[in-house]
């Protein structure tokens, strides 16, 4: 997520989330944090809180579990705020790869000075905006592997040190800020962890690295033209593969076009994706007429803007191999991807679109993984993608987004056609509008949770329904049939952001965005907004087994002034975990300075901040 992704481009008739709520709430007793699933059915986590049941697959052996699963002091919220982070007193933290450390040796590194000539190099340097990530071990190793990490966005300002590119050299750097990293960590005798400079694997995946299409789009109309495929941008969250590879998904690429006349005659179906003639500001379009609306029709970069907002598969042991955009799950703005092996071997990955009042998906691999892969197929290039529906009664369904469909059939010409206009397809399907859908995690016993970040622009609720306007976000959890692959669900409410801010409530959070599920059911919970009581953003733990107002959520890690806290990835032990601070201070060293020592006068940087217990346990324990 981003500060630029606040608007509203679905108009359709399709029912909301609050109103499916209301009924549902009419029918079952609301306890904010969790709701009683339709004809008598539960969840299994929330029967075993129920009948005071394990905390956890591991909880009778796990280290530190005699009182559940959390048991560490929490950050206060009077300690939650200022200029550098907080964490637990039962944990310690180091920071790593800020934004413009250098790949290479002999490339300089830029350190936050106002002077930003380093930054020439910018290609060869860690990327801003760190976001969604995962760490691939070496050999199941503790202390080196490859992280792979998104660089979501970085404004002009922050980057380039002005409003506006004056030239196209300007718009490289500010392209080559962006995509991904795939770094060597190391962790040292000390417990220190650095990046290991020269290293083979070592690369970036920018907005001008070139790419390769697959699945159901190639060869068709909608991402023709006579360029070569290039750029990856705005990654915001994440999924990988049990092949190994790290799938990084595009968000809010809108906002990269524009038009450098004020003119442009689009397909109509492009306003459902936010496309207009100023974009965000970034002014690419100025420069580059790869990002220019007002292009001729016979430019080589036609359909340029539909070459952007797909999931993109990547492997980080082959520094050669060309990253991959996946057709078959839909062009939209991919909050996460996140993959889960489900009946038969069939791989499912599940997907937020994050902007207000748009869509849960879900898609479903034709057949077994390893059988596919055998014959030489992507798993993730066959299947089918559904959008979800979600009934009054705590019910669902999982709607077919392919020309099979009718509903959808009547409005297309082809699935490549439905893949390229995603959104449009799921608003005929009938899909349910959502708070803002954003990461996705798949609980041990097989609930899905999604965060729901907020959604003030409601207008159709009272104030004794906390979900209209929904300005402080909330967590749903679902549960498919037939292991991930099925087509109905059941689904409830893990927690109502609202419902924490009480006077005194140490548990306050607004926004919740980035989320993990454990494998001992702890619930991960990062936040990227407004939060209340002077608190920076945050992560926080929660239990699955848990529900109702006396939910233990505990604070583990607050960030700097202005910042989002994001991505979440672990060590094969859960002994350490990488976490994001993006935006710190918002670019203003006024703010802060961070990671650079206060005072220093240095512009902030996108950091990665590595956490362990001071005792070595398992994170969040």
């Amino acid at each position: 997520m981003n500060i630029n992704d606040d608007g509203i481009s679905n108009d359709s008739k399709n029912r909301t989330f609050q109103s499916v709520l209301e009924v549902f709430s009419s029918r079952r007793e609301v306890v904010k944090g969790g709701l009683t699933l339709a004809a008598g059915t539960f969840f299994a986590s929330s029967a075993l809180a129920a009948k005071g049941g394990k905390k956890g697959p591991n909880a009778p052996t796990g280290q530190n579990r005699q009182n559940g699963l959390i048991n560490f002091t929490p950050v206060p919220v009077a300690e939650g705020s200022g200029p550098v982070p907080s964490i637990s007193e039962d944990y310690q933290y180091q920071v790593i790869i800020p934004w413009g450390e250098a790949l290479k040796s002999g490339i300089p590194s830029y350190e936050g000075e106002t002077d930003r000539s380093a930054l020439a190099y910018q290609e060869q340097q860690v990327g801003i905006g760190h976001d969604g990530m995962w760490f691939f071990p070496f050999r199941r190793s503790n202390s080196r592997g490859l992280l792979a990490i998104n660089h979501e966005f970085g404004g002009n300002g922050h980057v380039l040190g002005k409003s506006l590119p004056t030239s196209i050299d300007d718009v490289r750097i500010s392209q080559h800020a962006h995509g991904i990293s795939v770094l060597e960590l190391r962790r040292d005798d000390s417990g220190r962890w650095h990046l290991v400079k020269d290293s083979i694997y070592n690369r970036r995946v920018h907005g001008n690295t070139e790419v390769s299409f697959s699945g159901p789009v190639v060869g068709s109309e909608f991402i023709a033209g006579d360029s070569t495929p290039m750029g990856t941008l705005n990654n915001c969250a994440n999924g990988y593969t049990p092949w190994g590879t790290y799938l990084t998904c595009e968000e809010n690429f809108n906002g990269y076009f524009g038009a450098s006349d004020g003119s442009w005659y689009p397909d109509s179906r492009q306003s459902r994706y936010g496309l207009s003639t100023s974009g965000f500001g970034y002014g690419w379009h100025l420069f580059d007429e790869r990002f220019d609306l007002s292009r001729p029709a016979n430019s080589l970069y036609r359909n340029e803007e539909n070459r952007f907002g797909w999931v993109v598969e990547v492997d980080p042991f082959n520094p050669d191999a060309m990253p991959v955009k996946r057709t078959a799950m839909g062009r939209l703005k991919h909050e996460g991807a996140t993959l889960v092996e489900g009946h038969g071997g069939r791989v499912v990955v599940y997907m937020g679109d994050d902007e207000r009042f748009d869509y849960i998906y879900k898609f479903v691999s034709e057949g077994n993984w390893k059988a596919m892969r055998a014959q030489g197929m992507s798993p993730l290039d066959h299947g089918t993608l559904y959008a979800a529906r979600f009934n009054d009664d705590g019910t669902g369904e999982w709607l077919e987004l392919s020309m099979n469909n009718p509903a959808v059939a009547a409005h297309f010409t082809s699935d490549a056609e439905i893949l390229t206009f995603t959104r449009i397809a799921a608003d005929h399907a009938g899909a349910t509008k959502m708070d803002r859908p954003e990461w996705i995690s798949v609980a041990p016993n097989g609930d899905v949770y999604c965060t729901l970040t907020n959604n003030s622009r409601r207008t159709e609720a009272d104030a004794a329904n906390p979900l209209a306007p929904n300005a402080d976000g909330h967590i749903i959890r679902w549960h498919d049939s037939e292991r991930h692959t099925g087509l109905d669900f059941v689904w409830d409410i893990f927690i109502i952001a609202e419902s924490t801010h009480a006077e005194g409530d140490e548990r306050t959070f607004s926004d919740p965005d980035g989320l993990w599920v454990d494998p001992d059911g702890r619930v991960f919970i990062q936040t990227d907004g407004g939060q209340k009581k002077g608190l920076n953003n945050q992560m926080l733990v929660a239990s699955m087994y848990d529900s109702g107002d006396n939910m233990d959520v505990r604070r583990l890690f607050t960030g700097v002034s202005g910042d989002e806290i994001t991505g979440i990835a672990v060590t094969p032990d859960r002994r350490t975990m990488f976490i994001n601070t993006q935006h710190p201070g918002n670019g203003n060293p006024d703010l802060t300075n961070f990671p650079a020592e206060q005072g220093s006068g240095r512009i902030p940087r996108d950091c990665t901040i590595v956490i362990s217990r001071k005792d070595g346990g398992i994170i969040g324990s």
